[in-house]
């Protein structure tokens, strides 16, 4: 009796959930739609075919003949009037895409056989709130402007159509593995941004509330607190959960919210930084040439340091960002566009360097200094200690690896706490792996870097200065120039 009971719960939940499966819309808001007052207590296809009533009656229709029930259109499924249901549904949005069991887009301006293109260069393909009504489902169908199937392709899902996702995967310049198979949360934060960076929206501050989801992060929505502050708070929550400072990669103007960060979402239209990489056999010699060397004692001491460094982190709006810092020692400007400043900067434990930026710096040199100190700054990645970024431990959260299951690789300043049992042999070559883990990190340091430049306000705080191109610096070499790395973190504005 039990196990008949057993599964016919199990057929009824089946069939329940069958029945509730929902199909939603994903399209490019047209001049009019059809809201919430236009249908509450009215049988849609009832009402008179004007303006976004068609389309809501259209896309009915289609959900219905696909044998659904029930059909979800954000125009008038939501109401805009109510705070709470506005807060709840744009917090939620990813989830119900994710969830939905078909997801029928909509493209007003693809006319019927159109040809290959049509898609990539449709208004829907540039909108902010499309790109998360993509990536989220699972199953997804292309319409054209008539509700015929785009391409003429009738299977049952476009995400596996070589064809269709050939033609997103180069419009959007994304990987068509990531496209089907998105997963949300903080991995590959600055990636997602640039995913993101030349996308629209009509409401300004939806160019940040629109990727909540993304990252798989809840905020408080506040219409009017314009794009900047909204972007702010959006990668303001992207480092505080994650750590990371990938965001922090980008050129252009910085934010009134905070000067480590972009005003716009378009600065990161670049890709990321990418700096050539050392592969072991370059790596192994160098370490070799640093052994019994005066090198070794300094590489444990810096690995001691900068194991122990904390995530970044903010408060009120100021970034805690822990780095290696320089200190500018020079800066003289260079002839040259009249809207950028190129100017010659020299630091202590850096090659010289110029930097471009349409801010007018302070000009002065050792013979004639400033009382403002300026810095070049490493922000700290914990990934050169050949240890997981902070974001990388942490696993999207429908993943179902726990993190308690990693372990982090010791410090090699734990060879006193190993068992005094251990024989001689042992013992020193844990002594060996101690020393060759924090002379790589001394390698690692010694090859070119992204850099900050930022200048004192107050003291012990400080303003990035944004600058049009990357800071690339390196410092001019590891065994003599130690002392001139200034390990810390700094208040940044």
């Amino acid at each position: 009796m039990t196990k008949r009971s057993d599964l016919q719960t199990s057929r009824i939940k089946d069939e329940v959930a069958k029945y509730f499966r929902c199909v939603l819309l994903s399209h490019r808001w047209e001049e009019t739609e059809a809201l919430l007052h236009d249908i509450q207590d009215k049988v849609v296809y009832e009402l008179n075919e004007l303006g976004g009533i068609v389309k809501l009656q259209s896309f009915c229709k289609i959900a219905r003949d696909a044998g659904y029930c029930w059909a979800w259109m954000d125009t008038c499924c939501i109401d805009k009037n109510s705070n709470t249901e506005l807060q709840e549904s744009i917090n939620s949005m990813f989830v119900w895409y994710r969830h939905s069991a078909l997801t029928i887009v909509y493209l007003c301006d693809v006319p019927p056989s159109s040809q290959s293109g049509a898609l990539a260069s449709s208004a829907w393909n540039e909108r902010g709130w499309t790109f998360q009504e993509f990536v989220a489902p699972k199953v997804v169908i292309f319409n054209q402007h008539d509700w015929s199937l785009y391409f003429n392709d009738c299977s049952p899902n476009h995400k596996e159509s070589p064809t269709i996702m050939k033609e997103l995967e180069d419009a959007m310049g994304i990987d068509r593995q990531a496209l089907v198979c998105f997963r949300p949360g903080m991995r590959n934060a600055r990636e997602k941004m640039h995913w993101a960076s030349m996308r629209i929206t009509t409401v300004q501050e939806d160019v940040a509330y629109s990727l909540f989801g993304i990252f798989g992060i809840t905020l408080p929505v506040i219409y009017g607190e314009k794009k900047q502050r909204a972007l702010g708070r959006l990668l303001q929550e992207i480092v505080a959960q994650s750590g990371g400072i990938t965001v922090l990669d980008w050129v252009g103007q910085a934010s009134e919210f905070n000067s480590c960060l972009p005003a716009s979402i378009t600065s990161y239209a670049a890709p990321p930084c990418a700096l050539p990489t050392l592969s072991e056999d370059q790596i192994q010699p160098m370490v070799s040439s640093l052994r019994n060397t005066p090198a070794v004692e300094v590489a444990l001491r810096f690995y001691a340091k900068l194991e122990n460094m904390s995530a970044p982190r903010f408060a009120n709006c100021r970034l805690h960002l822990p780095c290696i810092a320089f200190r500018v020692t020079e800066v003289r400007r260079r002839r040259g566009q009249a809207t950028h400043f190129t100017y010659g900067v020299k630091a202590d434990g850096l090659r010289d360097l110029l930097i471009t930026t349409d801010e007018t710096l302070i000009q002065f040199s050792r013979a004639r200094p400033t009382q403002q100190t300026i810095l070049l700054v490493r922000p700290w990645d914990r990934r050169l200690l050949e240890l997981p970024d902070f974001g990388e431990q942490l696993d999207f959260a429908d993943e179902e690896e726990s993190v308690g299951d990693w372990s982090e690789p010791k410090s090699p300043l734990d060879d006193s706490e190993e068992s005094p049992g251990g024989s001689p042999v042992e013992e020193e070559a844990v002594h060996l792996e101690s020393h060759s883990r924090a002379l790589r990190l001394m390698v690692r340091l010694a090859q070119p870097f992204s850099a900050f430049l930022l200048a004192q306000q107050r003291v012990g705080e400080y303003k990035r200065i944004a600058t049009d191109h990357d800071i690339i610096a390196q410092i001019r070499g590891m065994a003599s120039d130690h002392d001139m790395m200034d390990i810390r973190t700094l208040e940044i504005l």
